[in-house]
């Protein structure tokens, strides 16, 4: 399962702080996050509905995030992050103890959080993640997450990084979306630079051939990031 797709319910009796944490979550791509604010509530969405995991507070008014965690960990094997202004040693403890898979202290920095989640979906959900094929261009990978070009098996130089400019990044992500698909000049220009691209066609001309400098064996002579005359360019299959 990749992370973004995964179901994530926020629990926690600060509507303001929920509403952050979704926010957060969405900014960043997760597609399905909802809110409640006791653990009331939880109990019922959790017998709706599938939920892949939990950001759990521990203190909520008449009730305590700790002993519903324990009700849960009974009937379902989810993983829980609590996310608590009880800060003690003791308290973090407890909670790993009962099993959960993480403890964080608030305040906390929303950064920090987003990769404890990403962790643990990870870890949680790895074995069932199909692995992905590498794009390849040729003899070359191309690792959008970490923005670069990698010369592949067969080639001098097997494994060597060779990294993206920012706007390298952006075309070669659309050429590949659309791979075997003529993209327009126009298009690329208003998709890379906005709305205001006029005069910007010879900066993409500039910016195609230092492309085609990274993922062909001999740019003067292309064979996969190729020229439609009078139309644009096009990536090969």
């Amino acid at each position: 399962m990749e992370c973004q797709k995964a179901r994530i319910l926020i629990v926690d009796d600060n509507l303001e702080l929920c509403q952050m944490i979704e926010n957060v979550l969405l900014q960043d791509g997760f597609l399905r996050v909802s809110c409640c604010l006791s653990c009331e509530e939880a109990r019922e969405l959790l017998g709706e509905s599938q939920w892949d995991f939990i950001i759990l507070d521990v203190n909520f008014p008449g009730e305590n995030g700790f002993h519903f965690f324990k009700e849960l960990k009974a009937k379902k094997d989810i993983p829980v992050l609590f996310l608590s202004a009880r800060d003690r040693d003791e308290d973090r403890l407890t909670g790993l103890g009962l099993g959960a898979d993480d403890y964080m202290t608030k305040p906390f920095l929303p950064k920090e959080l987003l990769l404890r989640v990403k962790a643990i979906l990870r870890r949680t959900y790895r074995g069932s993640e199909k692995e992905e094929e590498p794009l390849k261009i040729g003899g070359r990978e191309v690792d959008l997450e970490a923005g670069v070009v990698r010369l592949a098996g067969g080639l001098p130089g097997k494994g060597r990084e060779i990294p993206l400019t920012n706007k390298e990044y952006q075309l070669l992500k659309l050429f590949l979306e659309n791979r075997g698909k003529i993209l327009t000049l126009d298009f690329l220009a208003e998709t890379v630079w906005g709305s205001n691209y006029y005069g910007y066609e010879n900066t993409l001309m500039v910016h195609i051939r230092k492309l085609r400098e990274k993922i062909e064996e001999n740019p003067s002579s292309p064979q996969w990031l190729i020229t439609v005359k009078g139309l644009g360019y096009r990536l090969n299959r």
